[in-house]
This record gives C-alpha cells, structure tokens and sequence, in this order.
C-alpha cells in the first residue's frame, strides 16, 4: 500500500502536541526532521523571549530595589539631619535654661542685696529719727519768731503742765518737713523736734496718748513718732494685732522701731517682723487661735 505524505501547510504549521496525535508511520523523515527543528526552533525563540522577559522583570525589580534603596538612604539621611537638629535645639534650650538659672539667681542675689541694703537704709533712717517727733496740724509760718522748738515748748505748757515743770526737755533742733505728705492737700508741712534724749521723746507720746485731743491755740494737732516710710508700714501692719493681744491682757506693746513685745506664759516676747511671730505661734497652740485671719 502506498504511503500517505504529510501535507507540507502541516508540516510547516505542526505543533508538539499535533505531532504526538498524529500516526508517525505517515510522516518521512526529512518531514519529521523539518517538524522537529521548527519545534526546536520555537522552543528556543521561546526560551529567549521568556529570558527576555524575565530579564526585563529582574531589571525592574533591581531598578525598584535601587529606588527604594535610594528612597531608605534619602529617609535615613532626613532622620539624621532631623536628630542633629533636635540634639542642637536640646543644646541650645539647655544652655538657654542654664542662662535663665544663673539669671534668676543673680536676680536673687541681687534681690538679697537690695533687701539687705535697704534694711540697713532702714536702721540708719530710724536711727537717726530714733528722737524724733513729728508735730502735724500746726499753720505754716506760725513758728516765726519763737522757731519750730518753740512751737513744741507751747504745745507741752498747753498739753502737759506736769511735764513742763519737770523743765528737763532738751531740744537739739526743729524744723519744717521740706514737702507736704499729700500734695493732693493744702495742710501744712510736719514740723520735726529732735530731743537730746529718747526717754524725754517717750515721756511726751505717753502724754499724748494719755490725753488723745491735744490742741494748739485751741487748734486740734496731733504727734507722731518719726519713722522711715516702710517701718510706718510695718508698724502700722503691727496695729491689728496689738488690739486684738490688748483685749487678752497680755501687755502688748509696739517697741521702736516697729518691734511687738507682749508677755505669754510669764516672759516678755520681742519679734522684729511677721514672719518671726508666724514661725513663734506654730508652737502655741492657744496664740495661734487668738490670731487666726491676721497672721
């Protein structure tokens, strides 16, 4: 029997899977060698354009690798510049801290300083005023011709017959405050009398406080002791608690300058400001009470 050939369109167009379905007794061999080589040949065209391909993607994916490389290097350098930039502001915010610590100790000191220079100022004023008395309310120009001493000497022979027989008063000197107290006001200006002795100082604020209406020519004036602006304040602070001591019995007195002097538990007690008193009551119950919203 004759044999068939294989028509040369399906040799040329033959696939693998073609090949094995087909009878492979009705194939020549050179028909059968072409069919191989183009099966070879489309394997390796194959091959390539899968190698290709996967090139291609590897490429790809080596370029993203190196972007993203890239992209973690930028981010890694951002940190870093970032970090420098927090330790460098942390620096700075320390040394500006430690700037503001050595400033406000240097205000402290200098505070102390001031505080400590105008006590001093203070002693000295009251000091010096220690004889002092301030006479309020007399008319200006009413010591011509007798001067301001002899103003005090007309106020005592008016006021105190019993001290102006005593006639030991020394005055060193009197003389008119230089400015009004209250500029607001058209009162006249302060005569102040320095005494030779605080003692005989002493004697005429007793009387005065004895007597309370004291008059002048049959004007009412009043008497003062001479203080430094601040121990007025400080004495005047002192008030509210001598009058609540005084309704105890407890023999409160304002000492000169500003200092509180009372009697508890059988001893005279001296304190020069407020805060000596507050750290004195927290070991008396009993004062701490009498005292409670003053202190």
């Amino acid at each position: 029997m004759k044999r068939k050939n294989f028509p040369q369109k399906n040799v040329q167009e033959i696939t693998a899977n073609e090949l094995i379905k087909n009878d492979l007794n009705n194939i020549t061999e050179s028909e059968f060698r072409i069919i191989v080589i183009k099966l070879i040949a489309g394997l390796e065209n194959s091959i390539k354009d899968s190698r290709e391909s996967l090139a291609t993607e590897i490429k790809g994916l080596r370029n993203s690798q190196e972007e993203l490389k890239n992209a973690i290097n930028e981010l890694q350098n951002k940190m870093e510049t970032t970090t420098a930039r927090i330790e460098e502001a942390e620096e700075r915010i320390g040394e500006l801290e430690d700037k503001i610590m050595e400033k406000e100790e240097a205000e402290k000191k200098r505070d102390k300083k001031i505080q400590e220079y105008e006590g001093k100022i203070r002693e000295l004023s009251d000091a010096l005023k220690r004889n002092n008395i301030h006479i309020i309310g007399i008319p200006e120009e009413e010591e011509r011709g007798k001067g301001a001493e002899g103003v005090l000497e007309e106020i005592i022979a008016e006021n105190f017959p019993d001290l102006e027989k005593e006639k030991g008063i020394e005055i060193q000197e009197a003389h008119r405050t230089p400015f009004r107290r209250n500029l607001n006001r058209s009162s006249a200006r302060h005569i102040i009398v320095k005494l030779a002795k605080y003692k005989d100082k002493e004697k005429i604020l007793k009387a005065a406080e004895d007597k309370r209406a004291l008059t002048y020519k049959g004007r009412p004036i009043r008497l003062a002791t001479d203080l430094y602006t601040v121990t007025w304040q400080a004495r005047k602070e002192r008030k509210e608690i001598f009058h609540v001591m005084n309704t105890k019995n407890m023999q409160v007195r304002i000492l000169y300058p500003a200092n509180l002097s009372f009697r508890i538990e059988g001893e005279i007690k001296v304190f020069p400001n407020k805060q000596k008193l507050k750290e004195f009551i927290t070991t008396k119950p009993a004062l701490q009470e009498i005292l409670k919203g003053i202190l």
